[in-house]
């Protein structure tokens, strides 16, 4: 299995360099909702949260709870964190990487396990209000996947849709998959890698309303940069864009996010600077760089997903970078003028943001979690935490 992305030497660098600085002037303020401590409440949450219409957020954990493979948790307004469920590894999987929650209208949770399942290779899971987890699918790691660190979406049938990294029949170089409501798997892509198709998933798959799906590949294209793809409903496949490394970017580690006909995301590496970009690009695949990152005071790496609001700003997070090194909450303009919302000190208010799509209510605030920090658990790097941004 394909190591996670991790931080490298020129990385940690980085960190080093800026974790010295005198904190600035910060132009929102941060509350920390939760500090994770391992067990028994999970530990280094590596995506964002869900949220319901009391206000309740919900997410998942990669590590911690009672065996020590992840959880899935529940955080009240009033800040009360509630294991919903601890992973045991087998048969109900374990490890939720990527795979944030998606929640139906009942309340059941919808999610990933990178690994574990009768086979090792990862699961599709639900679990309801009270906590019950019922096992979807069982990846077997052949021609239906494997190693699905993406998380699924839902369509008004109940039909879930998600990636694996892995798998797929000849090649193994990863799928798009549906999972029906019965818990049958249906494979609709088998990634045949470069030069006209990409290879491997870490992001998702958003939906049109055409019922289009579209997703990244994390390499693989005309120059090994990493892909954006269209798949029909009938199966016919498009390769929308694919990664040149400078200027556009390359290694899109999150997928996209549709807005008004446009699709926006983050690749991790490329860019003028070499640190990753933002990047929009329309239904035919014409790409416009938004923004490249240096890793200085405007951050680098962003490796999650990114939110919209109604004025067309865009917000993400990136995981290092910033005034002292461990990344940073951002906000682009239209027109791709950057301000940096938030730069992480490494210490109680926690660092490294991960996986994190930001979650934004009414009235413009922002939730999300870091991936360690917080504390002095998990080792001494922290466990992470769960965060609100006030304008």
């Amino acid at each position: 299995m394909k190591p996670r992305i991790s931080l490298s030497a020129m990385t940690i660098l980085f960190v080093t360099m800026f974790a010295g600085l005198v904190p600035p002037c910060q132009s929102q303020t941060l509350t920390v909702l939760h500090t994770f401590t391992g067990t028994p409440d999970g530990a280094n949450p590596m995506v964002g949260v869900v949220r319901d219409g009391a206000g309740n957020l919900y997410g998942t954990t990669l590590n911690g709870g009672s065996a020590g493979f992840g959880t899935v948790y529940k955080l009240s307004p009033g800040g009360k964190e509630t294991v919903l469920y601890s992973f045991k590894g087998t048969p109900d999987g374990q490890n939720p990487y990527a795979g944030g929650l998606v929640r139906d209208s009942s309340g059941n949770l919808y999610g990933t396990t990178e690994v574990g399942g009768t086979a090792s290779q990862g699961t599709v899971y639900r679990v309801d209000h009270l906590g019950n987890e019922t096992l979807l699918y069982s990846f077997t790691g052949g021609t239906d996947g494997g190693i699905p660190y993406a998380g699924v979406i839902r369509d008004s049938a109940g039909n879930l849709y998600g990636t694996t990294y892995f798998g797929g029949g000849t090649h193994n170089y990863g799928t798009v998959y549906k999972v029906d409501t019965a818990g049958n798997e249906t494979l609709l892509r088998s990634f045949s890698g470069p030069p006209t198709d990409g290879k491997y998933s870490y992001g998702g798959l958003v939906r049109d309303a055409q019922d289009n799906l579209y997703g990244t590949n994390y390499e693989g294209g005309f120059v090994g940069g990493g892909t954006v793809f269209k798949l029909a409903p009938n199966g016919n496949y498009k390769l929308l864009h694919s990664f040149k490394r400078n200027p556009d970017g390359q290694l899109p580690f999150a997928g996209l996010t549709l807005s008004q006909g446009n699709f926006y995301g983050t690749t991790i590496s490329g860019g003028t600077f070499g640190f990753g970009t933002v990047y929009k690009l329309n239904n035919t695949g014409s790409e416009t760089v938004l923004y490249s990152f240096s890793a200085g005071a405007d951050g680098g790496l962003p490796n999650g997903g990114l939110v919209l609001d109604s004025a067309g700003n865009i917000y993400g997070t990136t995981y290092l970078g910033g005034a002292f090194g461990y990344g940073t909450v951002f906000r682009l303009d239209p027109s791709g003028n950057e301000t940096v919302l938030y730069s992480f000190t490494g210490g109680a208010d926690g660092k490294n943001p991960y996986f994190v799509v930001l979650l934004r209510d009414n009235a413009g605030n922002l939730y999300g979690t870091t991936s360690a920090g917080g504390g002095s658990g998990c080792g001494g790097s922290g466990c992470g935490t769960i965060f609100k941004l006030t304008p």
